[in-house]
């Protein structure tokens, strides 16, 4: 984007009088992104600036894991991203010019009714992010690309920043109720809070990662070359595109990252030629870090994606537990701006998403110590949960050892409507709102108050599966498989985890209490009577 649009971009954004938003997030990466996205269609308004003047470049993170998958299908994104993407290719390995072993890298897994996302996706980063920024521009959101944050304070009523563009004109305060930092492992506004990141040390040394167009390789295998010194090169060839994801080990700690010296350092360790190497598109140098701010959240700021958690590549973890920490925290602002949930809410987003970004960096650091490059499903991410959560609650007794517990991710199934068009939970579950699921013939109509219900009836959608007057027929039985068999009642947050576990005896009171935390005292009406 030229400098003269960028201004103007930003004196219609933000005027000399300054600008009041709901939420100012600093950084238009994956993270940034993702969270305005998800802010944009609860119709919070949000302010999205980045430093640089246009998207990330580079390939960089390229594995989608299921899970991220299921929550870019909630997102509108998926179909998007899936059309761009492809599987990982088998591993080649080469020796004097020639492959000499092949093998599968990535454990390919069938999908099931329950998990249809069941391999993790490979789109290059900024395939990504360009497929996000236009699904938030159809939303009605905006970045101001070429904008940094320079300061900020806050009060108990919210944050006031100053913002200007990156040549050093045009300052303009913002005045914000709330503000998420998603600008990276250097995040300027964590070290500006003075919050602390710890974590394990992983060995020192440098890489060159960089996109190619080469010449004399295939684009059916993930091209491997191990060096002397236990180093090794990769060429990935990237779905979607006519380039190659190079990852070379680097020969000092300060690489030279020009054209030039990538064609040279890909020739020196391959049976590749320089003049092979057609054309350097991108090239950065990569250093491994790990590590985990001591908090998510002071006062009215949050920290989301590297800048709360910094991960080794190894594993493909990073860029999907970043975009699942905006889904998370996505909602709870939502209600609380929006519907009047107390502040309280927000706490959890540090009280769920820490225990599990700790997790993952265990993880992705043991499988870089390992040196290991199978990858199987234990990487999916579909087994998170959030069982401890105080938002969490299992009120059944005598649950079979096995069965889907609050706290749980909330399964697919394959069903039909009343009548009789092919259906599946997760478009009953896609969209802003949370979904009580009433099981094989549970009755919510019994004393059902509708003035302690939410006050938007787009909030809430009562999906009944089963009984005299049916939403869904779960006509294979695949709903039954996923939640059981027995007649009960399950809330189903807006990020698709699993709020509430209640029988179905008084099934009403159970529903009405499990809404309490997330609604606070804003009720008036009904809700959505049916699946859509």
């Amino acid at each position: 984007m030229e400098l003269n649009n960028v201004k103007g971009v930003f004196d219609a954004a933000v005027p000399k009088a300054g600008a009041t938003v709901d939420v100012l997030i600093a950084g238009a990466g994956p993270t940034g992104i993702a969270l305005g996205i998800d802010l944009a269609r609860r119709g919070v308004r949000a302010l999205i600036v980045e430093r640089q003047d246009r998207l990330s470049p580079g390939a960089r993170g390229t594995g989608l894991q299921p899970r991220t998958q299921e929550v870019y299908d909630d997102l509108g994104v998926l179909d998007a991203v899936r059309a761009a993407g492809g599987l990982y290719p088998e591993m080649a390995r080469w020796e004097d010019g020639r492959i000499v072993e092949t093998r599968e890298m990535i454990e390919r897994v069938d999908p099931t009714p329950a998990a249809p996302y069941s391999n993790a996706l490979m789109v290059p980063q900024f395939r990504n992010v360009e497929l996000l920024y236009a699904r938030l521009l159809e939303l009605g959101g905006s970045v101001l690309f070429g904008t940094e944050l320079v300061e900020f304070d806050q009060d108990l009523e919210g944050v006031t920043a100053s913002v200007r563009l990156v040549d050093g004109a045009g300052r303009r305060t913002v005045r914000a109720a709330l503000m998420v930092a998603a600008d990276g492992g250097r995040s300027t506004v964590r070290r500006a809070l003075g919050v602390g990141m710890s974590g394990p040390s992983l060995e020192p040394g440098a890489a060159v990662l960089a996109d190619v167009r080469v010449d004399g390789l295939d684009r059916h295998h993930w091209h491997r070359w191990v060096l002397p010194n236990g180093g090794f090169v990769a060429l990935l060839p990237l779905a979607g595109t006519d380039l190659f994801q190079a990852l070379v080990a680097a020969p000092t700690d300060e690489p030279d990252t020009s054209p030039e010296a990538v064609r040279a350092l890909i020739a020196k360790y391959t049976h590749l030629t320089a003049e092979q190497v057609r054309e350097v598109v991108w090239a950065s140098v990569f250093r491994p870090k790990a590590g985990m701010a001591d908090t998510f959240r002071i006062g009215r700021v949050f920290l989301a994606g590297d800048a709360a958690h910094i991960h080794s590549p190894a594993g493909g973890q990073g860029l999907n537990t970043s975009v699942q920490d905006a889904y998370n925290l996505g909602w709870k602002l939502g209600q609380v701006l929006r519907h009047g949930a107390p502040d309280s809410l927000l706490d959890t987003y540090h009280t769920e998403r820490r225990p599990i970004a700790e997790r993952i960096l265990e993880t992705s650091t043991r499988l870089h110590r390992s040196g290991s490059l199978r990858r199987g499903r234990d990487l999916h991410q579909l087994d998170i949960g959030y069982p401890d959560s105080p938002l969490t609650k299992e009120l059944r007794t005598d649950v079979p050892e096995g069965a889907l517990m609050a706290g749980g991710r909330a399964p697919d199934a394959p069903c039909h409507t009343a009548d009789g068009k092919p259906t599946r939970l997760f478009d009953a579950y896609r969209g802003p709102h949370f979904t009580l699921l009433a099981l094989n013939g549970t009755d919510l109509d019994t004393d059902l108050d509708p003035t302690a219900l939410p006050s938007d009836p787009d909030l809430l959608r009562i999906v009944r599966v089963g009984g005299p007057a049916p939403d869904l027929v779960d006509t294979d039985g695949h709903i039954r498989d996923a939640y059981g068999s027995d007649p009960a009642l399950f809330l189903i947050r807006p990020d698709g985890y699993l709020a509430l576990a209640a029988p179905a005896e008084n099934a009403t009171a159970q529903a009405l209490a499990g809404l309490a935390p997330y609604f606070g005292g804003s009720t008036s009406a009904g809700a959505t009577p049916a699946a859509r």
